[in-house]
């Protein structure tokens, strides 16, 4: 069968000092930089061992849209998803759905809006 993967993902941001305070704050987390062109570019750490996709906080002036309701729902894998969701009022973000299971064998679920108005989610099998 083919298989069809994510690579990688970005997320896109208005001021990127707020967003990249935001994430280091919830994930508790350093995120690297990179420019490029007029593309500004804080990348999640990675470790293809583990598996899963890489990504990116993502600044440009006319590239991206940012919409909390519209667009791809990311889901970020956590240990257990209510600590990444203590963490984000007090980065500046907000609690949209609270940790919830969302089936026995799936796992539990929250969803947020960052400080920079995106809609994003944690997952967790605890």
């Amino acid at each position: 069968m083919k298989s069809v993967s994510v690579q990688w993902y970005e997320i896109p941001v208005r001021e990127m000092d707020r967003a990249i305070n935001f994430y280091q704050k919830v994930f508790d987390c350093e995120l690297s930089r990179q420019v490029l062109d007029d593309f500004q570019m804080l990348w999640f750490p990675f470790d293809p061992e583990q598996g899963g996709a890489s990504g990116s906080l993502v600044y440009h002036e006319e590239f991206y849209e940012i919409s909390p309701k519209a667009g791809v729902l990311v889901y970020f894998g956590v240990d257990d998803c209510e600590v990444e969701l203590s963490r984000v009022e007090a980065a500046g973000g907000k609690v949209e759905i609270p940790k919830r299971m969302i089936a026995p064998d799936i796992g539990f679920m929250g969803v947020i809006i960052d400080a920079e108005g995106n809609r994003l989610a944690f997952h967790s099998n605890r």
